[in-house]
């Protein structure tokens, strides 16, 4: 694997840690880690896995079954919930940091079809972090959510969707991780 790939993939986990933890805090920062730290460990086990052809049905399920989650969170106040169970407040949506973790999380995933398709190193570990953020990072709202209520362990905001979502991130690593089929 190229030297700069490397070196870009571990920067942009770092810049999305460190935006995650200026945006929401330490302990979300800390939840974060799964899927950002998780992908690039992943990428680098399996760094020549999956093409785009084989990843291209669960990128496209997940990103959808992202953007109900999304809905979900923001119809039942998962922001407002975090900052209880956090004590840090919600910045605004159109702050610095919210921004700035915005595109280099979700944002820099609506890449990956594009730098699959061109066979970018960058756009396979891109696609390792979307999967296991969803797949691993999204588990939060069943493992870690609900024993941080004060109200005690119950529905988290976001939690339903994360039920279709994990499974289908699952499917997306498990296609990752096999050999690449010819395209």
């Amino acid at each position: 694997m190229p030297a700069p790939s490397v070196a870009a993939a571990v920067a942009l986990t770092v810049a999305t840690l460190g935006v995650g933890y200026w945006a929401l805090g330490l302990a979300t920062m800390l939840i974060f880690t799964a899927g950002f730290v998780g992908g690039l460990l992943l990428w680098l086990v399996w760094p020549n896995g999956g093409s785009w052809a084989d990843i291209r049905a669960p990128y496209w399920i997940a990103l959808a079954l992202f953007v109900i989650h999304r809905v979900e969170e923001k119809q039942m106040d998962f922001f407002a919930f975090l900052a209880t169970v956090t004590g840090v407040p919600t910045p605004p949506v159109t702050s610095v940091p919210v921004i700035l973790l915005v595109v280099v999380s979700a944002g820099a995933w609506l890449l990956v079809p594009v730098l699959m398709h061109r066979r970018r190193p960058i756009g396979r570990y891109l696609a390792w972090t979307f999967f296991a953020s969803m797949g691993l990072t999204e588990l939060a709202h069943f493992l870690v959510f609900p024993w941080l209520d004060p109200a005690g362990a119950g529905y988290v905001p976001g939690m339903w969707s994360v039920f279709a979502l994990a499974p289908v991130a699952w499917w997306g690593m498990w296609r990752l991780a096999q050999a690449p089929s010819i395209t």
